[in-house]
């Protein structure tokens, strides 16, 4: 099966097979642009000896004189510039990672195995000089780092079987990422979540739902609707409300209902769930009531789908009050507020 153009960067453990996975990526037509390789070309051009500490001390200074992202940066322009299939190994900090899964044509894939695996895969290529013990081969690598790259991944193939097992799953992901879409990002994720509990909202002019979560979890979820035991808009209809704002201008609003961002927050208060240093996901920029609700909460990050046309006060309170305030679709909603 002819694969679509894509570049495949490769993330995972110590001695997990990355190098074995990219091998056979090779024979598949795939052009290579290896990290480890990258350093070692600038550590000839520098004249220094090829080591594992000058290796480390070399991607240390490119990327305080560059930037975190100077190395994946690079190689990911040279891949796209040869077009056709390509593999980027191996990828090992979050930074690298969150770098290249914004290019549309971009897949992770993350290698990894059991420890005892993996130890027993390293010290079979170490000479008895280089021998360590399980312990010390644990200690040797960042595993929180690279658990953070590997749970990013677009597909984790767990490689504890013959090669030729390796082989097939390999091909089984390729299959995969040919025929389907890219695994949604964590904002993607909750705000799809967010789109399903809009679903319940009971005001047709916004039908809104919202989604707050914490260190990737889910805490509480709320939608558009009147208080409980209150009948709905869609049940009475609206109840609607004129402002007259500085400028002379007049708007009217429902103010049946609750926002969906106010019903969220009271869910969590009602069940003891504490939202301090949580995420908010919404539909649009929140009204500055919620904004203000979302500030004493503790809540540190609102993403929404899109721009509301009179957010801009919500905005200035966001950024006066040290909130990361994020749009997926740079945008602006479109809301009838007659």
């Amino acid at each position: 099966m002819a694969l679509k153009d894509m570049i495949i960067g490769l993330t995972g453990s110590l001695a997990a097979g990355k190098g074995t996975v990219a091998d056979f990526l090779i024979q598949r037509g795939f052009q290579d642009y290896s990290i480890e390789y990258f350093l070692i070309q600038v550590l000839k051009d520098k004249e220094l000896l090829v080591t594992k500490d000058n290796l480390k001390q070399i991607y240390r200074e490119l990327k305080e004189e560059h930037g975190n992202n100077y190395v994946i940066e690079t190689l990911y322009e040279r891949a796209k510039k040869s077009g056709g299939n390509c593999v980027i190994e191996s990828l090992s900090t979050p930074e690298e990672v969150d770098f290249a899964q914004k290019k549309e044509d971009f897949y992770l894939i993350a290698i990894d195995a059991d420890p005892q695996i993996r130890y027993e895969r390293a010290m079979n290529k170490e000479s008895e000089r280089e021998r360590m013990s399980l312990d010390e081969f644990l200690e040797s690598e960042e595993t929180e780092v690279l658990d953070e790259c590997i749970a990013k991944a677009n597909h984790v193939i767990i490689n504890e079987g013959t090669l030729d097992e390796l082989k097939n799953k390999l091909a089984d992901v390729l299959s995969r990422l040919n025929g389907k879409e890219k695994r949604p990002s964590w904002d993607e994720y909750f705000m799809g979540i967010c789109d399903a509990v809009a679903k319940r909202a009971t005001c047709d002019r916004g039908r809104s739902g919202c989604v707050i979560a914490k260190d990737k979890r889910l805490l509480v979820t709320g939608y558009v609707g009147s208080p409980i035991g209150i009948p709905h808009c869609d049940e009475i209809g609206h109840q609607m409300k004129t402002v007259v704002h500085e400028d002379g201008t007049r708007t009217q609003h429902c103010v049946r209902t609750a926002h969906a961002e106010q019903n969220a927050i009271c869910q969590a208060a009602r069940a003891g769930v504490s939202i301090e240093g949580a995420t908010l996901y919404c539909r649009m920029t929140p009204c500055a009531v919620c904004a203000k609700m979302i500030i004493n909460s503790g809540i540190k990050k609102v993403v929404s789908q899109k721009r509301y046309h009179a957010g801009a006060e919500s905005e200035t309170l966001f950024k006066e009050a040290g909130i990361d305030y994020g749009v997926l679709e740079d945008s602006i909603e479109k809301y009838s507020n007659q």
